[in-house]
């Protein structure tokens, strides 16, 4: 049963950076391919971007491209989600999310997601 632990997530000024971590137990993430999402107060989950199994690819949600950078480490069974220049409006719980698959290259946002973690909050504030 492949589980998802997020962490990283805190309080941090404006213009800072954090870094996410999505570490996962009991399924080789080799299979798995990731996506991240968030949750704001009131608004609706929206998805933020994904990575395939192999890496090989990754999309990111119009909103936060440029700022937000997905990678992985196999090895390390562990997805990240690097944040720059966080504004207040990327205050939210982030999740990730996974679905075994075995296309190699497959990344969407819109994928059927069935395992999810528990959510991490960042929030951005002066």
């Amino acid at each position: 049963q492949l589980q998802l632990v997020e962490s990283g997530g805190g309080l941090v000024q404006p213009g800072g950076s954090l870094r996410l971590s999505c570490a996962a137990s009991g399924f080789t993430l080799d299979y798995v391919a990731i996506g991240w999402f968030r949750q704001a107060p009131g608004k609706e989950r929206e998805g933020v971007g994904c990575i395939s199994p192999s890496g090989s690819n990754t999309n990111y949600a119009d909103s936060v491209k440029g700022r937000f950078t997905i990678a992985r480490d196999n090895a390390k069974n562990t997805v990240y989600l690097e944040i720059a220049s966080l504004k207040p409006e990327d205050t939210a719980v982030y999740y990730c999310a996974g679905l075994i698959t075995g296309s190699q290259a497959i990344c969407l946002m819109t994928l059927q997601y069935n395992y999810w973690g528990q959510g991490t909050q960042v929030t951005v504030s002066s």
